[in-house]
Order: structure tokens, then sequence, then C-alpha cells
């Protein structure tokens, strides 16, 4: 019994002895609230009154920053590994599958699904909801059964029976001017890197539709060419601008990301 009293006697101890500390961190000037915490810490401890203080803090810091480093590191090889897991799409901005081919515009996704020749559309089986696609002949096994990658029209969604020995699908993006990654969600994605916007056509949409199909081209490039994308390049200037309008405060390590 006396050793349990002990026991609970320290552990109230060490309980009583806990403090608890509240502050916010703004991301602009982390330092502000890291002199918060050792303030907190310097009141409520012996942290600072010990000669290996500033060591102790350092090996703290150096620890932290190696895990920083790793875990972003980590993250970069992900992402490469996740970008060289990607296909270069057709000629057609999308992919040869096994049994058949699409591709895509900056509006419309085509599909080509070669059937036995002199099949008649009777047989045909081409069934287009919302997101979800179904083709194949009647008393089959499908050839295409799956969720779709995004939305589509399903009123401006057509399919005729070419020569005979082709089954061909037209359908309207819902969300235009966005390119799919793969037709049916858990496909073999493609690289939307490499697909190339027809600039040809460009004359042919509207302003806000142009507007928004440059853009897209323009961040394409600059991410080939390891450059920063439009996005990026306005949230440099913003930091710039944020700097000039604060002379006083301490850009130092500052990184535009």
């Amino acid at each position: 019994m006396a050793i349990l009293s002990d026991y609970q006697e320290e552990e109230q101890h060490h309980q009583s002895s806990s403090f608890s500390f509240n502050a916010i961190l703004d991301p602009s000037n982390p330092l502000e609230f890291l002199e918060s915490a050792f303030n907190f810490a310097s009141q409520k401890s012996n942290l600072f009154k010990s000669d290996s203080a500033e060591k102790d803090i350092m090996v703290l810091v150096h620890s932290i920053k190696e895990r920083t480093k790793k875990a972003a590191e980590k993250e970069q090889e992900e992402k490469q590994k996740e970008k060289d897991n990607k296909l270069v799409p057709n000629e057609g901005n999308g992919l040869d599958m096994e049994n058949y081919s699409w591709g895509q515009s900056l509006q419309e996704i085509t599909i080509n699904v070669p059937v036995p020749q002199g099949t008649k559309s009777r047989l045909v089986l081409c069934d287009i909801k919302n997101k979800y696609l179904k083709v194949g002949l009647k008393g089959q096994v499908p050839i295409i059964d799956g969720e779709l990658f995004k939305a589509v029209k399903v009123d401006d969604c057509i399919w005729s029976l070419e020569d005979e020995k082709a089954i061909s699908i037209l359908m309207s993006k819902r969300e235009q001017c966005e390119c799919w990654k793969s037709l049916l969600k858990g496909d073999p994605e493609i690289n939307t890197q490499k697909v190339e916007p027809e600039t040809s056509k460009l004359s042919d949409l509207d302003s806000e539709t142009r507007s928004v199909v440059e853009k897209m081209m323009f961040d394409q490039r600059q991410k080939q060419l390891g450059r920063p994308t439009s996005d990026d390049m306005q949230k440099q200037q913003m930091m710039k601008q944020f700097m000039a309008q604060n002379p006083n405060m301490d850009f130092l390590g500052t990184k535009f990301t």
C-alpha cells in the first residue's frame, strides 16, 4: 500500500507540474511563435538555466530540419513515381486500350470501339449516363463498363456504327477545358502535361474559355521547363508587395513557393 501511495503522490505531483501553452502561429512570422514558446518554457521550466540549453535546442532544430527534409524528399519521390507511372497520350490526347481507344479535345471525348465486321446497329449496346458508360454487343460481356472519369452532358452525347465494324462515340464534357486523365476511373492514367491543346482552334473559342486554355497551356510549358506557373508568379508578386509594405519585418531565409 505504501508503494501505491507513493506512486499516487508522485503522479499527482507530476500532473500538477504540467502547464498548457496556447499561442497562434502566423505562417509569415514563425519566429514570433517560437519566441513565445521559449518565453513560456523559460518561465515554467529550468530549460534555459542549463549550460547545455543552446546545444540542446540546436540538436532539436537539426533533428526537425532533417525530418522535414526527408519528408519533402519522400513526397517528391512519390510525385515523380506517380508521374513516371502515367502514360504518354496518343495523338488524340487519350489512350489506346486493349479493346478500344479514346481521345479528347477541350470540349469532347471520342471513343472508337472495334467490333466484328458486319455488326448491325440493333446488336449494339451503348448506355451513356451522367458519370457512367457501358458499351458492347447485346448478349456479350461489355467492352467498356464503368464510372467515367468526369461527368458528361448526356443529351449532347451520340454514338454511331461506322462501316459495320466500329462503334464511334462522341461525348460532351460537362466541365470543359479540363483534361481527363483516363476514360474510366481506375483505368491507366495519361500524363496530362503531355497533352497538346489544338492551338489552331483557339480563335473559335469565346474570350473567357480562350483565356482559361491559354493559361493552361502556359502553365504546362512552365512545369515542363521547371519554372513557376502563373499562380506561383502571382503568389511571388503578392509576397514581394507585402515585404515592401513591411520593411521592418525579418524575411531572412524566406522562400517563395
